[in-house]
């Protein structure tokens, strides 16, 4: 297992801003992303979006984000499983690596709130990683805007 000490020494940093639950309602401590995350996030790299499954176990899916300020942005569809998950439980994690430097990489763990896409995110986030419009969804497909909102980040 490795200590906290033994993380920093590697080079890795973990940052946490928490979150505190009274009777059912949760108080979030929101935190800045670090230069590490913010570089990540603003090109076109992948993440991995991590949610959990209501049996408890974790369920993981390939994203594409965008960020708004401290807040990153990705985008699904009404009925899918880390929709369900979510809507049950917004504690989610991502992780994103720098493809030309696997471990240049941060990990954000926060909570998620959803709202319909009334902006249009997932044609945005099609020109920011494939150069072209959104064509993947027919008409009865209800988009979400996923925004999570960090409350602790690793980052190396």
């Amino acid at each position: 297992m490795a200590t906290a000490q033994g993380l920093r020494a590697a080079g890795v940093v973990t940052v946490t801003a928490g979150v505190r639950a009274f009777s059912g309602m949760m108080t979030i401590m929101t935190m800045v992303l670090p230069g590490v995350a913010r570089r990540l996030i603003d090109n076109p790299t992948y993440a991995v979006l991590s949610t959990i499954n209501a049996d408890g176990t974790p369920q993981s899916t390939v994203i594409w984000v965008k960020r708004d300020g401290d807040d990153i942005l990705f985008s699904t569809v009404r009925g899918r499983q880390k929709t369900r998950n979510m809507e049950r439980d917004p504690r989610v994690s991502i992780c994103a690596y720098d493809p030309a430097q696997p471990y240049s990489y941060c990990t954000v763990d926060g909570v998620v709130t959803l709202s319909d896409d009334q902006e249009d995110l997932i044609g945005a986030l099609s020109y920011k990683y494939a150069n072209e419009p959104w064509t993947g969804d027919g008409p009865e497909v209800v988009r979400v805007v996923c925004r999570l909102t960090p409350t602790h980040v690793i980052y190396r």
